[in-house]
């Protein structure tokens, strides 16, 4: 399923915090990122820091620009949606799932333009045992962050999704991310763009372990978690 989407919201909610980007990037600190904005169960941001815990980093094939891209990674904590019944991991238990199997992105800006990011996102999604129904919407947010501090700004989205009967269905989401710049000198380097499934803390607590899912469509037995 392939879904295109207009003008990423996040645009407009950097360009209202234009001014403490620009002292941001002026002042060139680095640290570890502070509150991220993990997505709670409630869908609302939590003050819990993102753990940057190895997440994948999607290459950018390279334009002519005043600057390197901006950095791409699918968030580790949030990168699996698996529903489980009682929050057992057992396979019996488990309903909805999905995985954000990769990205792709490219991205331009020249002069004093914004930095411009074409991003790419493939959805993998399954249904369980516990699956009440054939069609399901998944949330899913993009994080736009200052590289290795604060959370610029963060967007939700609704990926609805119909299995058609079926046990599995990919989908594919295209997004457009405009990012001011303080300045001429600022480049892509100074930034980084997050995404991941809007997940529970105990969802986020089942993918820090490492747990897994392997349902086979159509068939009644599938793999306990490993």
């Amino acid at each position: 399923m392939r879904r295109v989407l207009p003008v990423l919201a996040v645009s407009a909610l950097i360009a209202g915090l234009f001014p403490a980007m620009a002292m941001a990037q002026i002042a060139g600190q680095t640290g570890g990122i502070p509150g991220s904005g993990r997505p709670g169960q409630d869908g609302q941001a939590s003050d819990t820091p993102i753990a940057d815990t190895g997440p994948r980093i999607a290459p950018l094939s390279r334009r002519a620009n005043a600057g390197p891209c901006p950095y791409v990674k699918i968030l580790y904590d949030a990168a699996r949606y698996v529903e489980l019944t009682d929050n057992r991991a057992a396979t019996a238990n488990v309903g909805y799932t999905g995985e954000i199997e990769g990205l792709s992105a490219d991205c331009a800006y020249r002069g004093d333009d914004p930095i411009t990011v074409q991003l790419n996102v493939l959805f993998n999604l399954g249904r369980g045992p516990m699956a009440a129904a054939g069609r399901h919407t998944y949330r899913y947010w993009i994080a736009v962050t200052e590289r290795n501090r604060a959370v610029l700004a963060k967007t939700y989205f609704d990926l609805p999704v119909d299995f058609r009967g079926t046990e599995t269905a990919s989908a594919t989401e295209e997004q457009t991310i405009v990012i001011p710049r303080a300045a001429v000198t600022t480049s892509g380097d100074n930034f980084e763009i997050l995404v991941g499934f809007d997940v529970t803390p105990e969802m986020a607590e089942f993918n820090r372990t490492g747990s897994r899912f392997r349902i086979s469509a159509g068939q009644a037995e599938a793999t306990d978690p490993q």
